[in-house]
C-alpha cells in the first residue's frame, strides 16, 4: 500500500501559518460542532427526569432509568448508519453539504424532544417517539464528527493539521461544558419546577442552537482537496467504504483502536462521573456538576494543547504522552474519591485537561486514508468503535462496580489508555507514513 509521506516536518517551525480564512473556517465549523455536540450530550444529564416523565409511575425506578440509557445508548448504535451514508456522498460530491445536513438532521429532532408529550399525556407511545428521535439525533452525530474533522483537516495549510482538527474537537467538547453548565442551571430550578417544565429548556435551546449552526455553515466553502479531487477527476468510482475494506485495513484498525480510548475518556470520566462520584462515593449534585463543568473547561484547553503538540513533536509521540497522563490522572482522580475527596475539584480539572488526548485522535486518523476515501475510511473507524463502546461502556462500568468495587471506571479508562501507548509505539517504532492532506 503506498502512502503519501507529510510535506512539512512535524518538528518544522516553518511550516505556514493560519491565515484569516482559515482562521474564520476553524471558528465557524468549531461554534457549529459545539452546538450540534451539545444537544447529543445533553440527553444524559437529565436521565433521571426522563425515566420519571417518560415511564409509567408506578415502574421501579432502576427500571426506568435502564430504559432511559437503553434509549441514550440507541443513539450511539445509530451513529454508524448515519456516518456511513453520509461520508459515502461526502466522499462523492463534497464535503460541505453533508456537513451542513447533519446539523440540521441534529437541531429538528433536539427540538422535537423538548415539546414532546409525557408518559401521562400519551402513554406508551410517549418512549417509543422518544426513541425515535435519540436515533436520528444518532444518524445526525454520525455524520457530523467525522466529516468535521475531515473538513477542517483538508482546509489547513500542511503543518497545522493537528491544531485544526484539535480546534474543532475543542468546539465539540465546549458543547459538553454547555451542557454541564445548562444542566446545573435547570436543576437548580427545583424538582418540581424541573418535572413540570424545566426539563424542556435545554432541549428547545438546543432546538434553537442547531438551526443557528446551520445558518453559520452557510458561510463556508468546499474544501481544496476536494475540490482539487474534483477537478482532476480522482474521485473515487466505485463505492468508497469498498476500497477502504479492501486496502486500507491497517488504517481501520487503528482509528478503531484509538478510538476506544477517547470513547472511555470522554464517557466515563467527562459523561459519568458526575454520577458516580454521587452514587459511589456520595458527593453532592452540586459540587458533581460544579467540578464536570471544571473537568470540561479543561478538556477544551487540552484539546488545544494536543492538536499543538501533533505539529510540534508528531502524532506518536502526542499520543504516548497524552495516553499516560490519562492512565495516571485518572487513577488520581478515583483514588482520591475513594479517600475522601479532599482534592476532587484540583484533580478532576487535571483529569479533564488530560483527556484532552482526544485532541490528538483526529489528526491520527485523518492521516491514515488518502483523500478519495477520507471521509468513509474516517466515518466508518470511527462509528463502529464508537457504537460498540459507547453503548456498552455504562452498562459495563456499572457491572465492574460491582465486582471490583468504585475503582472500577479508573481501570476500565487505564486499559483503554494502555490501548493508545501500544498504538503510539506502533507509530513510531515503524516509521508510519501519513496522508497529510
Amino acid at each position: 500500500m503506498t502512502q503519501a509521506a507529510p510535506s512539512v516536518s512535524p518538528l518544522d517551525s516553518s511550516a505556514p501559518r493560519l491565515n484569516r480564512n482559515d482562521l474564520r473556517t476553524l471558528a465557524l465549523a468549531a461554534l457549529g460542532g459545539a452546538l450540534e455536540f451539545y444537544d447529543f450530550v445533553v440527553f444524559v444529564f437529565f436521565t433521571k427526569a426522563l425515566g420519571q416523565l417518560f415511564f409509567p409511575a408506578d415502574m421501579p425506578e432502576w427500571l426506568a432509568q435502564v430504559q432511559v440509557y437503553g434509549i441514550f445508548a440507541a443513539g450511539y448504535l445509530a451513529r454508524p448508519l448515519g456516518g456511513i451514508v453520509m461520508a459515502h456522498f461526502g466522499d462523492r460530491t463534497g464535503r460541505k453539504r453533508m456537513f451542513t445536513l447533519s446539523v440540521f438532521l441534529m437541531a429538528l429532532p433536539t427540538l422535537c424532544i423538548g415539546l414532546l408529550p409525557t408518559y401521562a399525556q400519551l402513554g406508551v407511545f410517549a418512549p417509543m417517539l422518544l426513541l425515535l428521535l435519540r436515533v436520528v439525533q444518532g444518524v445526525a452525530i454520525g455524520g457530523e464528527v467525522p466529516g468535521a474533522w475531515v473538513f477542517v483537516a483538508e482546509h489547513a495549510p500542511p503543518g497545522r493539521v493537528g491544531f485544526a482538527c484539535a480546534s474543532l474537537t475543542s468546539g465539540l467538547t465546549a458543547g459538553i461544558l454547555i451542557g454541564s453548565l445548562v444542566a446545573a442551571g435547570v436543576t437548580g430550578m427545583g424538582a418540581e419546577k424541573m418535572l413540570a417544565y424545566g426539563w424542556r429548556l435545554p432541549f428547545i435551546l438546543g432546538g434553537v442552537f442547531g438551526f443557528f449552526a446551520v445558518w453559520l455553515r452557510r458561510w463556508l466553502s468546499e474544501t481544496p482537496v476536494f475540490a482539487e479531487l474534483r477537478e482532476r477527476k480522482e474521485l473515487a468510482s466505485e463505492l468508497p467504504l469498498k476500497r477502504v475494506m479492501t486496502g486500507h485495513l491497517g488504517g481501520v484498525l487503528l482509528s478503531m483502536l484509538v478510538t476506544w480510548m477517547l470513547t472511555a475518556a470522554v464517557v466515563v470520566v467527562i459523561l459519568m462521573t458526575p454520577t458516580l462520584v454521587q452514587s459511589s462515593f456520595h458527593l453532592p449534585q452540586k459540587l458533581a456538576f460544579h467540578g464536570n463543568s471544571l473537568a470540561a473547561l479543561m478538556l477544551c484547553f487540552g484539546c488545544i494543547a494536543g492538536g499543538v503538540a501533533v505539529d510540534r513533536f508528531g502524532r506518536g509521540w502526542s499520543l504516548l504522552v497524552g495516553s499516560v497522563a490519562l492512565l495516571v490522572t485518572t487513577y488520581l482522580l478515583y483514588r482520591d474519591l475513594g479517600q475522601g475527596a479532599e482534592h476532587f475539584m484540583l484533580l478532576y480539572a487535571l483529569a479533564g485537561l488530560c483527556v484532552g488526548v482526544v485532541g490528538v485522535v483526529p489528526a491520527v486518523m485523518v492521516a491514515a486514508f488518502p483523500p478519495a476515501v477520507r471521509f468513509s475510511g474516517l466515518s466508518f473507524s470511527y462509528n463502529i468503535a464508537y457504537a460498540v463502546f459507547g453503548a456498552i461502556t455504562p452498562p459495563l462500568i456499572a457491572y465492574l462496580a460491582a465486582k471490583l468495587g468504585p475503582m472500577a471506571p479508573a481501570h476500565y479508562v487505564a486499559v483503554t489508555a494502555a490501548i493508545g501507548v501500544l498504538c503510539a509505539v506502533y507509530l513510531l517504532t515503524t516509521r508510519r507514513e501519513f496522508h497529510e492532506r
